[in-house]
């Protein structure tokens, strides 16, 4: 088992979670509230990740953030290091891949709440942060939940992204993925398939996690 790739594979969908989670919270409210027309190209934009093919994405991410384009010489020069081939550079491709696990279900649980509640909260004198704070968010948590569990599971099994942004540097950017790639490359099928069974024992779990939640919920 390669520890340093597990490790760092944890990392990964641990940081692009927590960064998905409040990136996703002001996106998916307004998305759920506004009435805005427009709002079906932001929908479509952060939809696209699910059809799109992950090199795709990595490809212009790469491109995006090289030193070929004045927004890449910009991070460079800031960081002091090209976000491509780095860790930094997969958390970003990982919040972009995953965008759309976590505002979907946030925007469903936004959209689900009885629109008189914060009616009422609003007459009682409540603020608009005190509402998100002590209606909106209890009420959505189990989408909240969701959106966690999911971008977690898709962080942990991507590969196309990873590969074209990161590559593949152990202890670097070389995750579980990438590390099952090169164990079948190599013929080695005992070392890919304890590596294949610990991301679906970790992708089952998150799941199992998840309908637990839910069937709690409905029974409460």
């Amino acid at each position: 088992m390669d520890i340093a790739a597990l490790l760092l594979t944890l990392r990964l969908a641990t940081v692009t979670m927590l960064v998905l989670v409040l990136l996703a919270l002001p996106l998916a409210y307004w998305l759920a509230h506004t009435r805005w027309r427009g709002k079906i190209f932001i929908e479509a934009f952060v939809a696209l990740p699910i059809v799109l093919p992950p090199t795709v994405i990595g490809f212009y991410l790469l491109v995006m953030l090289g030193p070929q384009t004045a927004f890449g010489r910009v991070v460079t020069h800031l960081l002091g290091h090209p976000l491509a081939f780095s860790f930094s550079g997969l958390v970003v491709g990982s919040v972009i891949y995953s965008l759309p696990f976590a505002v979907q279900p946030m925007v469903a649980g936004f959209a689900a709440i009885d629109p008189a509640l914060l009616e009422a909260a609003a007459v009682l004198g409540s603020g608009r942060w005190d509402t998100l704070r002590r209606v909106v968010l209890p009420l959505s948590r189990g989408s909240i939940l969701a959106a966690a569990v999911l971008t977690f599971a898709h962080t942990v099994g991507e590969f196309g992204v990873v590969l074209m942004i990161g590559g593949n540097l152990p202890g670097v950017t070389r995750t579980l993925s990438i590390a099952l790639y090169d164990q079948v490359q190599d013929f080695s099928y005992a070392q890919a398939n304890r590596t294949a069974w610990l991301l679906l024992v970790v992708s089952f779990a998150a799941l199992t996690l998840l309908y637990t939640q839910r069937r709690t919920r409905r029974l409460v």
